[in-house]
């Protein structure tokens, strides 16, 4: 969603039963004025399974929804002994959130919840012992 000019929004888990584990984000548009939309794609566990699926971006490359921002954004689900690598390019920022288990980044151990800012890193390693789910933000300096 583009709130561009501005809008109202909340978030309701509209079960009485069931929890709902939810991580809103809101990124800031790269310019204001920007004309407000909506836009909604699913990605299943197996188009993140063993991989960083791009599922934002600035111009909705490989399938992902567009954002009004240089950034972009991975979803990924790492199988236990297994490994993502992410290359960091000259001049560019990270953020790995832990949405689901724990893991290993470059070293650090992160768990449910966690997140950790990257600056100064060519490449981040994410490996678990368990099963993870993660986000990685790909971001200017």
């Amino acid at each position: 969603m583009s709130a561009g000019t501005g809008i109202t929004h909340s978030e309701a888990n509209s079960s009485k039963t069931d929890p709902v584990h939810l991580y809103q984000i809101w990124i800031m548009p790269d310019k204001s004025g920007v004309k407000p939309s909506y836009e909604q794609k699913f990605f299943s566990d197996d188009d993140k399974r063993g991989q960083l699926k791009l599922v934002a971006s600035p111009d909705g490359s490989d399938g992902s929804v567009t954002i009004h921002q240089d950034a972009k954004l991975f979803a990924g689900i790492i199988k236990s002994g297994k490994e993502l690598t992410h290359t960091v390019a000259a001049g560019r920022n990270a953020w790995v959130q832990v949405a689901r288990g724990s893991i290993d980044l470059n070293g650090e151990k992160l768990v449910h919840g966690d997140g950790a800012a990257i600056s100064g890193e060519e490449a981040l390693t994410l490996t678990t012992s368990d099963s993870a789910e993660v986000l990685l933000f790909d971001l200017p300096e």
